[in-house]
Parts: C-alpha cells; structure tokens; sequence
C-alpha cells in the first residue's frame, strides 16, 4: 500500500513564493482569509504571513450563531499567535432571513451559508485593498467537496496541489498547534458535520487512490490491484469526474470567431506589449 510524503522545506518555500509572486502580480500587498478553525484556513494563515508579513493579512472569522464556538475561539487564537489583524462577522442575521423565507434542507442551508460566507469575504477584500486567499486543497478541489461559488471562490488556492494528507505533513512542520491538528475535519455547517462522514471514506484512503488516480494516472482495475476496494475505487471516480464542473469554466456556446473559454485563452495575469 503506497504512503504520500512530501518534501516539506520546498513545499513550504514554494508555497511562499507562490503567494508573493501573485501578490505582486494582482498588484495588491495585502490578503483576506476566511479563518474557520480548521487545519487548512490556519496552513494558508500560517504560509500567507510568511509571504507578506502579519501586518498585510487579516483573517476573517464567520460563525454562524454558536454553531462551532470552539472553531470560532480557535481561528481567535490562530490570529493572536501570529499577532495579525481579525474581524469577527456573524453571519447568522445575514443567514436566518432567507432561512425563513424557504423550506430548505440542511444541505441547501449549508450551501447559502459557504456562498454567504464568499460574499462577505469578497466584500472585505474590497475594505482593506486586498485580494482573497482561498483554503481549499487538492483532495477536496478533485471531490468536489467545496461549494460552488462559495469556499471555491478566491484570488489564489496556494493549498490547491496539497492532499489533505500532506496539508497534516506541512502544517505539523510548520509548529501549527495541535487544538488545531488534532481536530476532526468538518466545515461545521450543521452540527455533528464531519468531511469524511459526509463523504463516506477517510482521507487517508481517499488521498491514496487520488493519487494513483490523478498523479500516477492509474487505470481503476490498476488501482485495485494495488490493494483498494473496487467497490471505493468507482466510489471515488465518480466523485471526481461528476464535479469536474466545479473547476471549469461555464460553457459558452461558440458564434464568433474567437470565445471567451474556447479559443480567447490567455494566463490571467497576461498583458499584451501595446498595454
């Protein structure tokens, strides 16, 4: 059975320069980060103020109600280590309105209050001058674990090529505290939410066949001889390939001669000579 690993100094310092470089590219010193509690909003703290400085980050912590007070302490604690900037915004009385108005699961509840939380964020970016760092990493990015246009949305994703596994690697090596570490991975948008019981598998075993999947472009019936259930297997081919809507962009259907998505296809910080 393989084992991910990860070359933690380069990840760390590649990351580092990543968020730089594209800092200065979208021409703005500072960022905002949406700071849950969690391991991958403190990973993308931690490495942003690294890069730019604790006086040019400020997190952003958006509970709802008492929903996850200990996450919200947390994310607290995470900007006091780091002596950065905070705001608190309870997203409750933004949330509880529209609630009311509709009959609406707790999926659809969660969705509104991940693009609830989007908006807010994009809102402060525009207060402080600055751009917004997303959270997400590779595991969830490829599951389509996120919600579209809500905690997908942002400037950057410097955690976007990390597994989840990895993302423990590097935040252990980082010193990120073990109230953090140690913390069932959930997104805490109902109580008792937890990601791997949503999902249905642990990131561990998830990350595994990811990798042989994407990295290694093994075959499914490869995957399985390399020890994995068949059955988890096309559970997680499924997954990725009906969410790979999720990280493109919107179709357009071509009339011109060139279209925005198909054929008009530039890097986006490209700038023609005449500009």
């Amino acid at each position: 059975m393989i084992e991910l690993t990860l070359n933690k100094e380069f990840a760390r310092k590649y990351i580092v320069e990543f968020i730089r470089e594209e800092s200065e590219k979208i021409g703005l010193k500072k960022t905002v980060i949406g700071l849950s509690g969690g391991i991958d909003s403190a990973l993308s703290f931690y490495l942003s103020v690294e890069a730019l400085g604790n006086e040019n980050v400020i997190g952003i912590i958006m509970p709802y109600g008492e929903l996850g007070e200990k996450s919200k302490l947390d994310a607290i604690k995470i900007t006091e280590i780091l002596n950065t900037e905070r705001e608190i915004v309870d997203i409750k009385a933004m949330c509880d309105p529209y609630f009311e108005m509709e009959d609406m699961d707790r999926a659809r509840k969660g969705n509104f209050m991940a693009r609830t939380r989007m908006a807010v964020l994009f809102d402060k970016s525009k207060k402080y001058s600055a751009f917004v760092t997303g959270t997400s990493n590779k595991s969830e990015i490829l599951v389509g674990y996120t919600t579209w246009y809500g905690d997908m949305a942002s400037s950057i994703l410097p955690l976007g090529d990390l597994y989840k596994t990895q993302v423990r690697i590097l935040a252990r090596y980082l010193g990120i505290p073990d109230f953090i570490l140690n913390k069932i991975p959930s997104a805490e948008l109902w109580e008792g939410q937890s990601d791997e019981g949503e999902m249905g598998i642990t990131y561990d075993e998830l990350d595994k066949i990811l990798y042989l999947l994407v990295d290694l472009r093994k075959k499914p019936d490869e995957i399985v001889r390399e020890g994995f259930d068949k059955t988890r297997v096309n559970k997680v081919l499924k997954m990725v390939f009906n969410s790979h809507f999720k990280r493109k962009f919107p179709p357009i259907p071509k009339i011109s001669s060139r279209t925005v998505g198909i054929d008009f296809l530039y890097f986006r910080d490209y700038r023609p000579p005449y500009l």
